[in-house]
């Protein structure tokens, strides 16, 4: 039952401004992401409290992007209202647990069926997650299933996590310059709203 987390959250998700203006009018059609790379698994992305870092993403996609689907010609940020309700956190112990045994049962059943692992890739920061992917879309889909020794869980409606990410803010520092907070959701009812944030401190969304 400590899974659950009641309140609202806000959360930002770097994008193109036609499509942030879309969204918003529109928030039905906010979709998914299923690339087997996703540092969370399958769903939709933000960036928990931090607009900052989703209108750098979206700067970075317009420069460097990744697919056709992620071109950018406006760099915006879109925000949302978030319940996480039943969430796989990532910085409680027990959800760190339950990946950890979600890899040994993703293992087993791979060499069972004789399937290749997947690795993750990209030097220290591991920027595509392919296997941290699969091992968490594999639980999700153990515990839809009632598959044992996840026949007693709930399916989760979204899951967080914190990353270590960039080079280190100072020399010998324990705090890098770009950590943050991921947020993936999986069930659509969990985003309460979408909306286009103020401006604030010249930055421009």
């Amino acid at each position: 039952m400590y899974n659950t987390r009641p309140n609202l959250i806000l959360a930002f998700h770097g994008c193109d401004r036609k499509l942030r203006d879309r969204l918003v009018l529109s928030p039905s059609e906010l979709r998914p992401s299923t690339e087997l790379f996703d540092w969370l698994g399958s769903g939709m992305y933000f960036w928990e409290s931090d607009p900052t870092r989703a209108m750098r993403w979206a700067e970075d996609l317009k420069k460097n992007p990744r697919h056709a689907d992620q071109k950018v010609q406006t760099p915006a940020v879109l925000g949302a209202v978030i319940s996480l309700n039943n969430c796989l956190d990532l910085l409680d112990v027990r959800s760190i647990e339950l990946v950890k045994r979600a890899y040994t049962d993703y293992l087993k059943t791979s060499k069972l069926a004789g399937v290749t692992i997947p690795q993750n890739i990209g030097g220290v920061e591991q920027k595509a997650r392919y296997l941290d992917c699969a091992v968490i879309n594999s639980l999700h889909q153990r515990i839809e299933e009632g598959e044992v020794p996840f026949d007693n869980l709930t399916t989760f409606d979204s899951v967080r996590a914190m990353f270590p990410e960039g080079e280190p803010l100072y020399p010998n520092a324990g705090f890098r310059k770009q950590n943050h907070i991921q947020i993936c959701i999986r069930n659509a009812d969990c985003v309460k709203g979408l909306f286009v944030p103020r401006k604030s401190h010249g930055m421009i969304v």
